[in-house]
């Protein structure tokens, strides 16, 4: 990713329309509500009220509890046409926020730590805009308000209750308030965005004993920092050099003391890559490397090994589409960033998967304020001025892929 400074880019005000400049204040209060009532994934039971009050309150018609507490809202345009979905997640971290702030989490180690409460906030604009102006698209708009993006996942179980569906859903977009980019600046590309997430846990069984008579033992460590310095080979020696790859162990464990061989160890890590063609290489490889140095020590393991989210990948023509809607907003060519791939994951790729779409980034770190802390630190914050940035942004794209039909032309 091209490192961008995170001083703001100038904004041109005037190309975000008054009704949605109007909306930035209820914006910002909605978004500070729901910072202070942070909810774990599947436990977004106070979020989704709010979310369903707000709703209710537009004549909004919207149907709660999907896989849990994902919510789904209809907004129909004033003829028929395409069926465009717009994503946002509600979930929080298990984080203690260090920000002293007058709206920060009333919640002891629980977190908006990745902007989720304005990814929400947004939705909520931007519905509230189109339930008022109909008549400035055809077709439908379907908004899915999403649980569990952090763990353990809520878009596959929403697709598996099928938000797609009844109507069938033509392209969805998403957007993750990004601060890694400044505000004033989008994101956008084809193709990978983010990666495919994978995780592994593997215990080494050998045999413990005398620190100083290690012949008579099976050290597991020994057996087990092989196989870790072995598995840093697989991106470097397997993986094509043009073909991005990550393999990290993020935790070890062995042994309780000083002149004992530890007759266990534990290691577990993850894997992130952006080719769909590396679905399943990974797992192989790791297996086949851990069994053939267990095997030559004469030790004994288990392996885990679970497939969380697939890589983000963005359809050309509704990339594109966002692209095309993006530089009529932001300042243009600076503005836009499409070297803004990332190794972090997101379930959005599910939705992808099943539909084209387009997950951007919409750039929310100000130097200048101090708002620059990244994703999942717990003096994460953002610059409120994204917030209205974002309702602009899918209220456009809405209205160009449901392009209203003049009558003449039908």
């Amino acid at each position: 990713m091209v490192s961008t400074p995170l001083a703001p880019f100038s904004i041109d005000t005037s190309q975000i329309r008054a009704e949605i400049q109007s909306l930035q204040a209820e914006l910002v209060e909605w978004r500070r509500q729901l910072h202070q009532h942070p909810e774990l994934g599947f436990q977004e039971h106070w979020t989704a009220e709010f979310v369903a009050q707000k709703l209710q309150q537009w004549g909004i018609t919207h149907q709660t509890g999907i896989a849990k507490t994902g919510i789904v809202a209809v907004i129909p345009g004033h003829q028929p046409g395409p069926v465009l979905a717009i994503r946002a997640d509600m979930d929080a971290l298990p984080i203690q926020e260090a920000n002293s702030v007058s709206y920060r989490s009333l919640h002891a180690g629980r977190m908006h730590a990745c902007g989720h409460d304005g990814h929400t906030a947004i939705a909520l604009g931007t519905a509230s805009y189109l339930a008022r102006h109909p008549e400035r698209f055809a077709g439908t708009v379907k908004l899915i308000f999403q649980p569990a993006e952090e763990g353990p996942g809520g878009a596959k179980p929403m697709l598996e209750a099928g938000v797609f569906q009844q109507p069938d859903v033509d392209a969805v977009i998403g957007l993750h308030l990004w601060n890694n980019l400044p505000l004033g600046t989008v994101g956008v590309r084809e193709g990978a965005l983010m990666a495919a997430v994978e995780i592994f846990e593997c215990a080494i069984q050998g045999k413990g004993g005398h620190g100083a008579m290690p012949h008579q033992t099976v050290d597991s460590i020994v057996v087990g920092c092989q196989i870790i310095t072995a598995l840093q080979t697989i991106v470097a020696r397997n993986v094509d050099p043009l073909q991005a790859g990550v393999l990290t162990v993020g935790q070890f464990h062995a042994g309780h003391t000083t002149n004992v061989i530890a007759d266990s160890a534990q290691f577990s890590g993850t894997v992130r890559y952006f080719n769909p063609g590396l679905d399943g290489f990974f797992q192989q490889r790791i297996e086949q490397i851990v069994a053939g140095i267990c095997q030559s020590h004469g030790a004994a393991y288990t392996l885990n090994y679970e497939k969380l989210y697939p890589p983000v990948i963005n359809d050309r023509s509704i990339a594109q589409l966002v692209r095309s809607v993006a530089e009529t907003v932001i300042e243009t060519p600076a503005g836009i960033i499409p070297e803004c791939q990332t190794m972090g994951g997101e379930d959005m790729s599910f939705f992808l998967q099943a539909v084209p779409g387009c997950y951007f980034f919409l750039g929310s770190a100000n130097l200048n304020k101090g708002l620059t802390y990244p994703h999942h630190h717990p003096r994460f914050d953002f610059d409120e001025t994204a917030l209205g940035i974002g309702v602009e942004l899918f209220a456009r794209c809405v209205e160009k892929f449901c392009a209203v039909v003049p009558q003449n032309e039908r």
